[in-house]
């Protein structure tokens, strides 16, 4: 039989046509020696796209010897798209090609010799074979390659474009369990069927917390799939667990370092987790690829998130490794940041709740309701505060202040402020008076802050308080906002004293709002007290004034926060006040929410301190008073009296003491005092014995020697009484001293 260089070619095609199956077996053979990473996957490569592809070779070459019909399958893009998919090398590809050539054109050579023994024809008929293979397997790889390149850069800008909308969606509060769940729900939503992330229990728990021996303790934070009837880990939310030592979990919290398996997720975990879905039979569904990348910010490890496909075929590649890697990142600052400032404003808070009154302030002359309302800033404290200050006589003094500003700085100086305050009024001073020593304390404390290196806001190197020495702020929790840092102190006060023996309060305020009082009747005034400069300015004087106060009347005293609602328009907040407080109520508490949401905002902008006290005065019966002559005799006259008087308020008990006490005040106001001299006794749950003279001297204890004749009365009255003190008056002094049961009476031999 004659043949020409194409029959020869197209009759060897012919004749391998039914070995096709055997030849495609060969080439499949060759792949899988040489490119064993083209079949860990069949949706990549799979025996039936060899077949197709010897199969459609062999038709071309037998009824097309001229290469005219061997034209490159559309399929063969696909394939290379996969490729791109699966993470695997564009030059696998181009290898399996060549194999695959290789193969089928040594078939067809070996067919030649068989069917002609003219070596000029077999060698024509094999170049023109191995022309049209090279340039088949050319066309071929080039459209491959398009496809796989548009397919990579494709792949490329989603992951650029899932990390741009991580950039924003991630982190966009400072809530830690929201900053995980915002990872949990964009990693579902784009690239995992499962995710779960875990922090580590002491990190959660704050610094200082001990770590323990054996297995990290962590806290199942977010756990989101893609359907309900996922293989879900068996961890519950908030769950405290381990993972078990040597796991990929475990070794990436350990190392720091992500790492990615291409295995079932019971083999990795340390967990149990179900892993085929209801309905299906075991196995059908089972999670087949993971990532598993430890959460790390600022050189601490926070946690582990995992990140599992089991319904989606393509496992994860070395390139989603990295770029999931860099959302982790973002994540792991984001929720650096949320402890931090989690921490802090635990700190702060703690810190508020120590500076203000902790236990329910109450006293005899007035009943009293309180609220606190922090602005919606930062750290949520700031610097306002409120205080009822029992005195002596049976009085009470009334403190409202507000430090500028917010946060942590502001919270500490008032504080100190409060501190101040109860110092100065420990010694009676009067309103006025005590202004007066309270603003020498704000210019001290405001020349301390201004010499101090670096300011208040200053970090360790005097330049930020952020926590890698930059700038504080949001991220750097340093300075304080509304320009804090910078060493000035701005506080306003209003100051009350309320005597229930004579109905009367006496009011002082430092550039503070006016107060309100509202009548039995309903009636509701605002005080129109003298006005004072805010503390801080020094050398300008403070004003007091006198209210009198009948029982039942309701003081409102409060910051100006309460006001800051309306803006620049003090009248109408003024008015919405009244309103408020003109309201009945069942009782002061529910007074104080009326207030409040009258005239607060759902977020206001302005510390808010609120204090309502309702006065009650003290009864005729619960109160004597005596004048007393400047005569020794009248020691003994006094202490008849007293005892009179305990015996009829039913105080047989105290009598001894109380006329210990007496006989001693009285004496020393006729030795040292000026008359007149009265002799007060004040029955308000507690014995108040009080001796007043026009001395303006001030008795103060002592411990006298053994042969002294005097110098044991003030040790005597300090030793049986439960406090005692000097209060000064315009005119004159008052020593007093409060009495309890003598049951805790020491023995008279101890002094």
């Amino acid at each position: 039989m004659d043949f020409t260089a194409d029959s020869l070619l197209s009759r060897a095609a012919h004749v391998l046509g039914p070995k096709a199956g055997a030849l495609a077996q060969e080439v499949g053979d060759a792949l899988r020696r040489d490119l064993p990473e083209l079949w860990e996957d069949p949706d990549v490569m799979a025996s039936q796209n060899i077949a197709e592809h010897v199969a459609t070779v062999l038709f071309a070459l037998e009824h097309g010897p001229d290469g005219s019909l061997l034209e490159p399958q559309d399929s063969d893009a696909e394939h290379a798209r996969r490729l791109a998919r699966h993470g695997k090398p564009v030059t696998a590809m181009l290898r399996a090609f060549r194999l695959g050539q290789g193969v089928v054109v040594a078939r067809l050579l070996e067919e030649m010799p068989r069917l002609t023994s003219d070596p000029e024809l077999i060698s024509a008929a094999a170049r023109k074979l191995i022309g049209i293979a090279t340039d088949y397997v050319d066309r071929t790889s080039e459209r491959g390659v398009v496809a796989f390149q548009e397919e990579r850069d494709r792949r490329l800008r989603w992951r650029l474009s899932v990390v741009n909308e991580a950039s924003t969606r991630i982190g966009t509060t400072l809530d830690i369990a929201r900053t995980v769940h915002e990872l949990a729900d964009l990693a579902t939503e784009q690239f995992a069927d499962l995710v779960t992330v875990d922090l580590l229990d002491s990190v959660l728990r704050g610094p200082g917390t001990p770590a323990g021996s054996g297995p990290r303790a962590l806290r199942r934070i977010a756990q989101k799939s893609v359907a309900d009837e996922s293989p879900e880990p068996t961890t519950a939310p908030r769950q405290l667990h381990t993972y078990l030592p040597g796991s990929p979990p475990d070794r990436a919290l350990t190392t720091g370092q992500a790492a990615r398996y291409d295995t079932d997720a019971s083999q990795l975990t340390g967990e149990s987790p179900t892993t085929a879905e209801p309905g299906l039979a075991a196995g059908a569904r089972r999670i087949h690829s993971t990532l598993v990348i430890p959460l790390c910010a600022r050189g601490t490890t926070l946690g582990v998130a995992q990140f599992f496909r089991h319904r989606s075929p393509e496992p994860f590649d070395d390139a989603d490794l990295v770029f999931v890697q860099d959302i982790v990142a973002r994540t792991a600052v984001a929720v650096y940041h949320a402890l931090r400032y989690t921490q802090m404003r635990a700190a702060a808070l703690a810190l508020q709740r120590s500076l203000l009154p902790q236990r329910a302030l109450g006293h005899s002359a007035v009943e009293i309701a309180r609220r606190y309302v922090p602005a919606d800033a930062e750290l949520g404290v700031g610097g306002d505060w409120y205080d009822v200050i029992p005195l002596s006589g049976a009085r009470v003094a009334l403190v409202v202040g507000d430090v500028v500003g917010h946060g942590i700085h502001a919270a500490a100086t008032m504080g100190r402020l409060r501190t101040a305050v109860r110092t100065l009024a420990d010694i009676d001073l009067p309103p006025d008076e005590l202004l007066t020593h309270l603003d020498d304390v704000v210019i001290r404390l405001s020349a301390e802050t201004t010499a101090a290196p670096g300011g208040q806001g200053a970090g360790p190197d005097g330049e930020g308080g952020g926590p890698d020495g930059g700038a504080g702020g949001p991220d750097g929790y340093g300075e304080e906002p509304d320009g804090e840092g910078d060493g000035d102190i701005g506080a306003t006060c209003l100051y009350a004293v309320y005597d229930p023996v004579c109905r009367r309060c006496t009011l002082a305020r430092a550039g503070h709002v006016l107060p309100a009082v509202v009548s039995r009747d309903g009636a509701v005034d605002i005080l129109d007290l003298p006005p004072g400069p805010p503390l801080g300015l020094g050398g300008l004087p403070f004003e007091a004034a006198e209210v009198d106060l009948p029982d039942g009347s309701l003081l409102a005293l409060y910051t100006d926060g309460l006001l800051a609602a309306h803006g620049h328009d003090v009248e109408a907040g003024l008015t919405k006040l009244r309103h408020a407080l003109a309201r009945p109520s069942v009782s002061l508490e529910a007074t104080c929410d009326t207030v409040l949401d009258a005239l607060l905002p759902a977020r206001p902008d302005d510390d808010v301190a609120l204090l309502l006290a309702r006065t009650k005065g003290l009864g005729n019966r619960q109160v004597v008073t005596w004048e007393l002559e400047p005569d020794p005799a009248a020691v003994s006259r006094a202490r008849s009296s007293v005892s009179e008087q305990l015996t009829a308020w039913g105080l047989e008990e105290l009598v001894f003491t109380a006329e210990l006490v007496v006989s001693e005040l009285v004496t020393n106001a006729i030795r040292y005092g000026r008359p007149p001299i009265r002799l007060r006794l004040i029955n308000d749950g507690t014995l108040l014995c009080e001796v007043s003279d026009d001395s303006s001297t001030t008795p103060h204890l002592r411990r006298a020697r053994v042969f002294d004749e005097g110098g044991r009365g003030l040790l005597l009255v300090a030793q049986v009484a439960r406090r005692w003190g000097t209060r000064h008056a315009r005119r004159g002094k008052t020593v007093w001293a409060e009495l309890e049961d003598s049951a805790g009476l020491p023995a008279l031999d101890s002094f």
